[in-house]
């Protein structure tokens, strides 16, 4: 089974999509305040965590920052406000992979849980490793390195430089890379790749320009 927790302190919503998600074989753990779901997410050795946004104790965006500050590299997604755009974007510059605002259906979480879950599975489209430009990327143990030195990413930035070097030199549209990475088509006025592509870059130990940005169009990984 795979495992996800669930932060938020809705309780009647906790109980309906623990009840969805057992139904798909995915074992849940739920915490219903900051402090205890931190505790958990650093303990536990989940694939996948929901985290609210608003949260007694330790609100979603500093658990997520303190998560990421551990290198802890679980995927995460986020639950926000409808309509809170600022609060989505800061969500992906702390790290998160993806977020989806409430109210949501629950068909369509379970959609996207279902579909990072296959991501962190280390489903890519090949197991060779990949060099190029000074990246070494290895899907089968999904590490990364650039210009010799380890790259601590989220499974959503690893997926996006293995599109990147599957493809090595050619652009990749915006539309392909985010169904490679993201497991879904980008919306109109959404800035998640942007904001993950702007990630990776401040990740690199030099020469971010290497990942290009084709305007209007892509990205293109280039030496």
């Amino acid at each position: 089974m795979h495992s996800v927790l669930l932060i938020d302190d809705d309780h009647e919503m906790s109980e309906m999509l623990t009840e969805l998600l057992q139904r798909e074989a995915i074992d849940v753990a739920v915490a219903d305040d900051g402090v205890k779901g931190l505790e958990l997410a650093l303990k536990g050795t989940y694939e996948l965590i929901l985290l609210d946004v608003m949260l007694p104790g330790i609100d979603g965006m500093k658990l997520l920052q303190r998560l990421r500050q551990q290198h802890r590299d679980t995927a995460v997604l986020m639950l926000t406000a409808r309509g809170d755009d600022e609060d989505r974007v800061m969500g992906l510059e702390l790290g998160a992979d993806d977020y989806l605002p409430k109210p949501f259906n629950p068909r369509e979480l379970v959609a996207r849980v279902k579909a990072l879950l296959r991501r962190t599975a280390n489903t890519h489209v090949t197991s060779e490793k990949l060099n190029f430009s000074g990246f070494e990327l290895d899907p089968e143990k999904a590490e990364v390195r650039c210009d010799g030195q380890p790259l601590v990413t989220t499974p959503t930035e690893f997926d996006i430089l293995c599109c990147l070097m599957q493809q090595a030199g050619q652009m990749v549209s915006k539309d392909h890379l985010s169904v490679a990475a993201l497991g879904r088509q980008l919306g109109p006025f959404d800035r998640s790749l942007d904001v993950h592509i702007s990630n990776i870059r401040k990740k690199l130990p030099s020469h971010p320009e290497r990942i290009q940005t084709v305007r209007g169009r892509g990205y293109r990984l280039a030496t």
